[in-house]
């Protein structure tokens, strides 16, 4: 619900907003530059003085005015003819026009109504609500993504337009939240939709009928500082009923031109002061210096609009477009998807086209949208999900265990759960198997047993949808054909092969850096922004399954670099290990953000074996701020799968690497990685203590074993593994 309210008003308003925010930022270096080019009357100096000076200069004197900036103005007649002039309390000459800035008067009709009039002023109130739910929606995904409010400057992850839209956020918020709300209060305003609230002083109609009364004799305008006046305004010459009308911070009144005696008095107001200070808040005017931060935080909201736009377009890519998607009030069949990386939704889409075939009226959404309350036609609900990490939720599937819950009574219709991976992993479809376990610990009732769809195989989801397909009473054939990234041709600049004395070939292959625009490198997409760590996919020929690698490379390395074993009946690590510079493949990026080594100084713990080294790596080489990084690898024989042993010695000497730590497994003492953290253990406790992240790369197998060493290792100090994954400290990436 708060994505949705601030996704949609920020595409709706984006134009306004823009309109609204970088004339806002404009108008915001007036009142500053008018502060800084006024001279400042001295804080001793009266208006007695003041209006002495200046009737000394200009005799037909009619009007003192003096701006929240401090500027005094002075209006005056000569022979009949109107003069004005910016006024020098020194010496009460004119300095200046009085005229106004034409730019700031235009400017100032574009911020206010867009040269429109009162249309134009709706307008841009509409743009200043939408200003306002953007920013407060916007808070309240902010302290979600971070963890609560607490954590609002917390480190990010992810793509770079996310990023530089939440950081943008995080320091904007306040002053777009003041900047909206006073400008709604003001249109408010302006149209007597709020009360007056203001009182004025009754018009005097008894005066002394004298005039000529000397004002540096008169006793309200001697006690008057300068810097409290507002207007001073000098009765009608020759009429001797009129007075002199003075405005003041405190209030305003009426004195009589023949004694100088005040006649009438009235203060301000609350209501009054209230709206003089929402006026001051939002044009700057009386502190400038406010006026130019919240003008800059005005110019965060067109970047913000920039970055949130690459975001949206970002989310779509990842899905396919759904046609004929029926809304969940009005869908017979309920189809939510849980996904990660973005694949699940292109079997998503096959299954909406073949039901909708099939005379279904079918509604599709995230997981994360799951409302059991607004389906109130439906007769079932399917459920695709895949796992992310080590059993986690996937990005669209975020909370729909605890919705689940908490949703009381579940409803009663049928529910099918598919879930989604790959077999090699030992969490495999873990995320799906808990939610079919808490619905049917809620006692909803089972549409089809769960089911799993190993390695995106459409020869699995064919044979489901036959599945589903004779309990609905309908023929449903699902031939699904993957939805790939935009897919890069890779040219192949160099290898390095290792492996070949132990019956384990292996190669380290290094690609050219595909040409990328400016326009996705701003966008992020493909191979215009990675890092270690990240995934590439390779296309095989003769398959349309892609095949996922760590990579061994940033995109500030200059090169796309993975390490790549070649296994028996491979299809794709037999064609990449047959490469000979010059050749290409076809490749896309996939992020893996959980596996990164972050921002902090903490100490890293690194451990891998074989290929699983690639990352690590590229985690060393990239470790320009010389973080303690510790190297625990794990190799067959040095001779010949020492991956990267002709860098690491200058690693180590550029201080990029801080220890290495080997072992080997076909030496005359075989000796596995786990055992090198069992010799270290003092030095492994000691690092953890100290606040350490560990980083595990490689085969299930060899991580599992690592993971039971160091559950011996961290004991005596207090720690478990589990412990340290719920913190974060302990991620892995294994296969």
């Amino acid at each position: 619900m708060i994505r949705a309210l601030h996704r949609w008003p920020g595409l709706l308003a984006l134009a306004l907003v823009t309109v609204l925010s970088l004339s806002g930022a404009a108008l915001s270096v007036f009142p500053a530059a008018e502060r800084i080019a006024t001279p400042q009357a001295e804080a001793e100096l009266t208006v007695a003085a003041l209006a002495n000076r200046i009737q000394a200069v200009y005799p037909g004197l009619e009007q003192i005015r003096r701006s929240p900036s401090g500027r005094i103005t002075a209006y005056w007649f000569d022979q009949g003819a109107p003069g004005a002039a910016v006024i020098d309390p020194a010496t009460g000459q004119g300095i200046g026009s009085a005229d106004p800035n034409q730019v700031e008067r235009w400017l100032t009709n574009l911020h206010r109504s867009l040269f429109l009039g009162d249309g134009g002023r709706i307008a841009m109130a509409m743009g200043a609500a939408a200003m306002l739910v953007l920013s407060l929606s916007g808070a309240a995904l902010v302290a979600r993504r971070t963890g609560g409010w607490r954590q609002w400057f917390k480190p990010l992850r992810g793509p770079l337009a996310s990023r530089v839209h939440v950081e943008i956020a995080r320091i904007a918020v306040v002053g777009l939240v003041l900047s909206s709300t006073t400008a709604l209060w003001m249109t408010a305003s302006t149209f007597d939709l709020l009360p007056d609230g203001g009182t004025q002083p009754a018009v005097p109609t008894i005066v002394s009928g004298e005039t000529g009364f000397s004002l540096d004799q008169m006793p309200t305008l001697q006690q008057l500082p300068v810097t409290e006046l507002r207007e001073l305004s000098f009765p009608y010459p020759g009429d001797a009923t009129d007075v002199f009308t003075l405005k003041t911070d405190q209030g305003s009144g009426y004195l009589d031109q023949g004694d100088g005696a005040l006649l009438a008095w009235a203060e301000l107001t609350g209501w009054e002061r209230a709206s003089e200070t929402i006026y001051m808040l939002h044009t700057g005017q009386g502190a400038a210096t406010l006026g130019v931060v919240l003008g800059i935080t005005a110019l965060g909201m067109p970047a913000m609009g920039a970055t949130g736009l690459l975001v949206w377009l970002g989310g779509r890519r990842g899905r396919p477009r759904i046609r004929g998607n029926q809304p969940a009030g009005r869908a017979e069949t309920i189809l939510l998807v849980g996904s990660e990386g973005g694949s699940t939704w292109g079997f998503a889409a096959t299954l909406h086209a073949a039901l909708t075939e099939a005379g279904q009226s079918v509604h599709v959404g995230p997981m994360s949208s799951f409302a059991p309350e607004r389906y109130t036609q439906a007769r079932r609900i399917l459920l695709l999900a895949a796992t992310y990490g080590d059993g986690a939720a996937p990005a669209s599937a975020k909370r729909f265990v605890d919705r689940l819950n908490t949703s009381d009574p579940v409803p009663d219709i049928g529910l099918a759960v598919l879930g989604f991976g790959d077999r090699s992993f030992p969490a495999y479809c873990a995320f799906a198997r808990t939610v079919a376990q808490t619905a049917r610990r809620k006692g909803w009732p089972e549409l089809l047993p769960l089911d799993t769809i190993n390695r995106q195989s459409p020869q699995d989801f064919a044979r489901w949808g036959r599945a589903l397909g004779e309990v609905l009473g309908i023929a449903l054939d699902l031939s699904h054909q993957p939805v790939l990234p935009a897919i890069d041709r890779l040219t192949l600049v160099s290898r390095r092969d290792y492996g070949s004395e132990v019956q384990a070939p292996t190669a380290i292959l290094r690609f050219a850096l595909p040409h990328t625009s400016l326009w996705q490198r701003l966008r992020g997409v493909g191979f215009a922004r990675f890092q270690a760590g990240d995934l590439i996919g390779i296309l095989p020929e003769g398959t349309a399954v892609p095949r996922l690698y760590s990579l061994a490379s940033g995109r500030r390395d200059g090169f796309i670099e993975i390490v790549v074993k070649r296994h028996p009946g491979g299809l794709c690590s037999g064609q990449l290990t047959a490469l000979e510079p010059g050749d290409k493949v076809s490749a896309f990026l996939r992020r893996n953000p959980s596996f990164r080594p972050g921002r902090r100084r903490a100490p890293l713990i690194l451990i891998g074996a074989g290929t699983g080294i690639g990352p690590l790596a590229g985690f060393v080489r990239g470790n320009a701020r010389r973080r303690p990084l510790h190297l625990f690898f794990g190799m067959r024989h040095p001779d010949s799968d020492y991956f990267y042993g002709e860098e690491m010695p200058g690693w180590q000497g550029e201080g990029r690497l801080t220890r290495l730590v080997t072992a080997v497994s076909r030496g005359a003492r075989p000796h596995y990685v786990q055992d090198a953290l069992r010799g270290e253990a003092v030095q492994v406790a000691e690092l953890v203590r100290n606040g350490a992240r560990i980083m595990v790369c490689g085969g299930r197998d060899m991580a599992a074993g690592v993971a039971e060493a160091l559950a011996e290792i961290l004991a005596p100090a207090g720690f478990t593994p589990a412990a340290l994954k719920a913190e974060g400290r302990y991620v892995e990436d294994v296969y």
